[in-house]
């Protein structure tokens, strides 16, 4: 296999471009760009729309995310030089990893149950305010009391300045009690962009619809992953471009254990398509080491 492959190309909506969330299709990532594979199943069962062009969908569920390498430090800024190989992924005959092979290639973990989180913008938030503090336990700013109480769980956000927010660490004294953890969670304030999206537990920016939160027990941080059930649903909701199933396990949070796995969707209206989609907790086929989700050996 030689060192290069060829970009994904995807048509997608004129909003969905706009988010750079979907970038990734267009250019090769640090641990490379995905090979074309069969053509995507068509989805013969994709929830209706609604008159506004939402899907009907169930709740959407969420987590804590963005847990740094140790828990009393926050993460370092991403190095510049090339990041090592992945952890090996646990081989088949390993206690609780299935050898059952995947149809396409590729070795089944097993079902995942799987859940989503987006990220937060404090201009949809107003009300009391909280302070937004730093691992120094300086002020970034001040802060609905809301957006403090997603973005506590989400684990990155954006401000109204523009900026990024991400987790730093957790137990800060000086940070306001997050309810859904009953942590005291501080933030670093992130360059947009570098971080449009926020950074992941690599120290890395993470991606919409290609970054997911994993337990780095079962899945090695930047191990590829293929995911039958997103291969062929829309990645916009205006259903232009579709998905090829193949994401990188880039985060991870206090709540991601065992069997877990995370989507990463960006923004709410994602969130809400894909959970419509695929539901939250219905479970869904983790697969490692799949053909279609590694380096191509073609051409530029």
């Amino acid at each position: 296999m030689n060192a290069r492959w060829p970009l994904l190309l995807a048509a997608c909506a004129t909003w969905s471009c706009a988010t750079g969330g979907t970038t990734w299709m267009s250019r090769p990532l640090s641990t490379g760009a995905w090979a074309p594979g069969e053509p995507p199943p068509k989805s013969s069962e994709v929830p209706p729309l609604d008159q506004n062009g939402t899907p009907q969908s169930p709740p959407v569920r969420s987590h804590v995310l963005g847990e740094p390498t140790t828990t009393d430090s926050p993460i370092t800024a991403p190095s510049t030089t090339t990041p090592a190989a992945p952890t090996p992924v646990p081989a088949a005959g390993t206690p609780g990893m299935s050898s059952k092979v995947a149809p396409g290639g590729g070795r089944v973990l097993g079902t995942f149950r799987n859940t989503y989180y987006d990220f937060p913008s404090e201009s949809d938030f107003s009300g009391e305010t909280v302070a937004l503090k730093n691992g120094h336990c300086k002020t970034i700013k001040d802060v609905a009391r809301s957006f403090y109480e997603a973005v506590c769980v989400q684990g990155s956000g954006t401000l109204s300045s523009g900026s990024t927010v991400s987790f730093a660490k957790r137990d800060c004294d000086c940070a306001p009690v997050c309810p859904r953890t009953e942590q005291h969670i501080c933030f670093d304030e992130l360059d947009a962009k570098t971080y449009p999206w926020g950074r992941g537990a690599t120290g890395r920016a993470i991606t919409p619809l290609l970054s997911v939160a994993v337990d780095t027990d079962v899945v090695p941080l930047d191990t590829p992953i293929y995911i039958p059930e997103f291969d062929g649903i829309p990645r916009d909701p205006s259903r232009k471009a579709l998905h090829d199933g193949c994401f990188i396990a880039q985060d991870r949070g206090v709540r991601v254990k065992g069997e877990h796995i995370d989507f990463f969707t960006g923004q709410h209206e994602l969130t809400t398509l894909w959970n419509a989609l695929v539901p939250s907790n219905r479970g869904v086929t983790v697969v490692v080491d799949s053909p279609r989700c590694a380096r191509a050996d073609a051409p530029l």
